[in-house]
């Protein structure tokens, strides 16, 4: 599989002021910093493990068929409904997974939208509009604009929000987060965050101030290119970022999102681990609500040439339907990095929560003037109702909120 190397994306992104910054600071990504939480657990392990038994060439449609006659996926399985011998096989697998999918969510999907609290990041990944090297507008609301914000997005009718802000716990401490969660409390049903990794104490403080569902993307689980995508900041230390869901649940969230950012380097594996990332998360927490992401690369403000290469849409379908199979009961969210038409077959099919109204610069939902710059280009522009109107004309039922907080 074509892979998007560091040499593909330096040219435009790594100026030589940077890499003298770096040279003089690179850290090991598998070393934590002072005062980062470190669980007991093996689930880091475990994943490696069976990353290393997943040789995607050595399925045969044996495998593939074996896979869509059981109800029940072992990991074996999953591998083999990502190998490159499931392609033929796609049909089927899109037809299973609709009838898995309609008997677990029937034809509801859940509607949110991202607000970006702010653009201000401490990390350098060489991928992402808002790593702290890119030339772009760094803008923060402030609690009137995060309030204005918040009623304008209320006001569609939504009453779900998942908050973002760049990876600066410096610019947005966990306490200016915790007031961003007491306030969208006041205007929404559900409140999700995808921010920076905090440690377990951290998670408790905003779980109490409101928050009830994180999401964190690995981003890419090999960890020699890892390495090589995050070149500072606390985001380059690889182990921690990966523990941020257990220290999410055990501070209290009733639910963790995770993805791969397909496209930076091999989809099909990057895809397995995580799959069975959210897999060995729901066996050692029954209780907690797992969601999956399928992001796709997207051309970022610097650099335009940024594309998922080898991973198009039959791809982006057999990795939903292998979620949706592997793990029946879990969320699905397909993000506006896709044009319409995808997402909404996606929804048929597969999927179960879709973005609505979505702008990812800063203070875009009640101002025709973004406040600070996007983190990526978006590619559906759809108004809420525009979203809502679609999927009942393709007979599906759109949820505004799938949870009730108590």
């Amino acid at each position: 599989a074509m892979t998007m190397t560091e040499e593909k994306i330096n040219p435009t992104i790594v100026t030589e002021e940077a890499k003298k910054t770096i040279a003089s600071s690179i850290k090991d990504p598998m070393t934590y910093e002072p005062g980062m939480d470190q669980l007991p657990s093996t689930m880091l392990e475990d994943v490696e493990r069976l990353m290393k038994e997943f040789e995607e060439q050595t399925y045969s449609a044996s495998d593939v068929k074996a896979a869509l006659r059981n109800d029940v996926l072992s990991p074996h399985d999953f591998g083999a409904l990502l190998s490159p011998a499931a392609r033929p096989y796609l049909e089927a697998m899109a037809q299973k997974a609709k009838a898995v999918r309609d008997r677990y969510f029937g034809n509801s999907v859940a509607l949110f939208t991202p607000l970006y609290l702010a653009n201000y990041c401490e990390n350098y990944c060489i991928y992402c509009g808002f790593n702290c090297h890119n030339k772009i507008h760094r803008a923060r609301l402030d609690l009137a604009q995060m309030e204005e914000e918040m009623k304008a997005i209320a006001a569609t009718g939504l009453e779900e929000i998942l908050m973002l802000t760049g990876e600066s716990s410096h610019m947005s401490p966990v306490s200016y987060i915790g007031e961003a969660c007491k306030m969208a409390r006041r205007y929404f049903r559900v409140v999700g965050l995808e921010i920076y990794p905090v440690n377990q104490k951290d998670y408790e403080y905003l779980h109490q101030c409101g928050c009830d569902f994180v999401t964190v993307f690995q981003e890419t689980y090999d960890h020699d290119l890892y390495g090589k995508l995050h070149l500072a900041g606390n985001k380059r230390v690889f182990p921690y970022r990966f523990y941020t869901q257990e220290r999410a649940l055990l501070g209290g969230m009733r639910g963790v999102g995770l993805g791969a950012l397909l496209g930076l380097s091999d989809f099909r594996r990057d895809a397995f681990a995580t799959g069975l990332h959210g897999y060995l998360l729901q066996r050692k927490y029954p209780h907690a609500e797992i969601a999956f992401s399928c992001p796709r690369l997207r051309p970022i403000k610097g650099n335009t040439t940024i594309y998922p290469m080898g991973v198009g849409e039959a791809e982006l379908l057999q990795i939903c339907c292998a979620y949706r199979l592997l793990m029946p009961s879990s969320a699905l969210t397909v993000s506006t990095r896709e044009v319409p038409r995808v997402r909404d077959h996606l929804m048929q099919i597969a999927a179960t929560k879709i973005s609505a109204g979505v702008s990812t610069g800063i203070g875009a939902h009640s101002h025709q003037k973004e406040e600070g710059d996007d983190q990526f280009e978006i590619a559906d522009h759809r108004s809420v109702d525009a979203v809502f109107n679609d999927l009942v004309s393709e007979g599906m039922q759109p949820v505004m909120a799938d949870a009730i907080f108590l």
